[in-house]
């Protein structure tokens, strides 16, 4: 891990979606330090996964910095280094995976940081054991479920050996058990990772902050109160709000 202060910093970043007037991201900061392991629960449309994509250069804001190892990054040319250290979760799995087969999806990103033949394959095994799903190794990829896939597009972030994760819903399409496995998985790890999820349980698990987005911006953990919302009453079937 690089010795610097900050791993990722967004400072006054504002975004809109092309054609559009209203602000997804407005003057918004954010900053993941060495260590993190940050939770964001938001409600769908907030600009969550904009804002993974911001971090990525994959949206390019109207104003801000975006500053990822100490570095500014301003241009197309200035992410491409860091894309490597950064290991995104897409949420729609689809968009990560495009190989034949699982193995050589896992073993696309060791290929790409130069490891040969070989050792990508072994490094992409080792990667698939540690997920449980080994045995999808030789499975034609855009033939699994939907759970699958996302199992193995983790297992093609983490095969790049990142120095910070950035997720995605990555608990989408699971069940329990492979959700306590990606638990046990993440709190092994000896990297900061920020992760955007609606499940309240599994965030709670896995990370230390719990932030949100509201008009445009970050909330942090002492700006908000998350906790799980249960009740029951005699109008539970009718439309309503609770303030």
């Amino acid at each position: 891990m690089n010795n610097i202060s900050s791993i990722i910093k967004l400072k006054d970043i504002t975004y809109f979606y092309p054609g559009s007037t209203k602000k997804v991201l407005d003057h918004l900061d954010l900053e993941i330090n060495p260590g993190d392991r940050i939770g964001m629960m938001a409600p769908n449309g907030s600009g969550k996964t904009t804002l993974l994509h911001t971090i990525m250069g994959l949206c390019k804001p109207a104003s801000g910095t975006i500053a990822i190892f100490g570095k500014v990054l301003t241009q197309e040319r200035d992410f491409l280094p860091v894309r490597s250290k950064i290991g995104l979760l897409f949420q729609d799995s689809d968009d990560q995976l495009f190989c034949p087969t699982v193995l050589d999806d896992v073993a696309f990103g060791p290929l790409n940081l130069g490891f040969s033949q070989k050792d990508a394959g072994d490094i992409a095994r080792n990667t698939l054991e540690k997920l449980g799903i080994l045995s999808f190794e030789h499975s034609i990829t855009h033939r699994l479920s939907g759970g699958q896939k996302r199992l193995v597009a983790l297992a093609a972030v983490l095969a790049m050996a990142p120095e910070v994760l950035l997720l995605d819903e990555p608990t989408a399409g699971l069940d329990n058990t492979v959700k306590n496995t990606l638990i046990h998985i993440l709190n092994g790890l000896d990297i900061s990772y920020f992760v955007i999820s609606h499940e309240f349980d599994f965030v709670k698990a896995v990370t230390d902050k719990i932030y949100s987005m509201e008009n445009g911006r970050i909330l942090t953990d002492n700006d908000i109160h998350i906790h799980r919302h249960e009740h029951v009453h005699k109008y539970g079937k009718q439309p309503h709000s609770h303030k």
